[in-house]
């Protein structure tokens, strides 16, 4: 699939290869690849700016050296585990908007052209009669983000639907109206990043799940795939191969092109237990890389 833009998320690097020149020579060299997303588990905003700073150039020269480019920076695994701009308390929804605020700061000192990722869920108590008095708080908060993106120079913010109830977007109606209630109103564009685990989520959204109801509602509107191995029936970020796992990577590629969203940036996003052989984990990404890049490419042949 000649015309898609295909690059890998750095999580898999986290706490096995954080320096990076390491992570750098990995994507070149050994998977061959010029595009990555960086993720905020490598460097945490919240950390002080001068040693933030610091490391977010040693990384960008790293790329640079490589020939990689950094299209964006993404929320990780440790930032999602909190409720964020849709915390219940106040205070906890001020703290994750000055985060958002170093996030962008550190996208433009990555290099990055965007910045995004999952905004926040409720609590269990805050969801059912919280919704809509947290959703135009929501709104200001995000608008506030892309005007920090445009003052730092990026061009984009991404926010990421998730199949969860107690998070916005959740389902396809809402991610349209989250971007009609921005819509003109925004310093920069905001675009969805569609994980096709997320899409898929079978107890949530039933056994008939498509990803093309996702294509077809949002278009242009998409600015990034996530590519991950799964089951349907969890967010599992599986690679290849994986006895548990089956996700139809020509398949994607066949409903991506047919929606005009062939040249939509594709970042394959691994997960690995800490626990798990760095061997096998380096021997899984690798061949991950590989499955993605022989479907994508049969899918444009035929």
């Amino acid at each position: 699939m000649s015309h898609v833009h295909f690059g890998i998320n750095l999580g898999f690097a986290v706490k096995r290869w954080p320096e990076p020149e390491a992570w750098a020579e990995l994507v070149a060299e050994r998977l061959g690849l010029k595009l990555v997303q960086f993720t905020f588990d490598l460097l945490d905003p919240w950390w002080p700016e001068a040693e933030r700073r610091l490391l977010a150039h040693k990384a960008q020269r790293a790329a640079a050296a490589a020939g990689l480019t950094i299209h964006s920076a993404f929320v990780g695994l440790a930032s999602y585990t909190y409720n964020g701009l849709l915390h219940p308390e106040p205070a906890g929804r001020r703290a994750a908007l000055e985060w958002w605020r170093r996030a962008v700061d550190l996208a433009a000192e990555l290099g990055a052209s965007a910045v995004g990722g999952p905004l926040g869920g409720m609590s269990v108590a805050s969801a059912p009669n919280q919704r809509e008095r947290l959703y135009p708080l929501l709104l200001d908060d995000v608008r506030a983000i892309t005007e920090w993106a445009a003052a730092a120079g990026l061009r984009e913010m991404l926010i990421e639907p998730t199949p969860l109830t107690r998070e916005i977007p959740h389902h396809i109606d809402e991610a349209r109206r989250l971007l009609a209630d921005l819509d003109g109103t925004t310093a920069v564009p905001v675009r969805y990043v569609i994980d096709v685990g997320h899409a898929l989520y079978r107890p949530l959204y039933g056994s008939d799940a498509a990803l093309e109801p996702w294509l077809n509602a949002l278009g242009h509107r998409i600015g990034v795939f996530h590519l991950q191995n799964t089951d349907f029936q969890s967010d599992s970020h599986w690679g290849w191969p994986d006895p548990r796992g089956h996700f139809d990577v020509p398949a994607f590629a066949r409903a991506v092109q047919a929606a005009g969203l062939g040249e939509t940036p594709t970042f394959l996003e691994v997960f690995y237990s800490f626990e798990m052989d760095d061997q096998a984990v380096l021997d899984n990404i690798t061949q991950s890389v590989e499955h993605c890049r022989r479907a994508l490419a049969t899918s444009d042949a035929g």
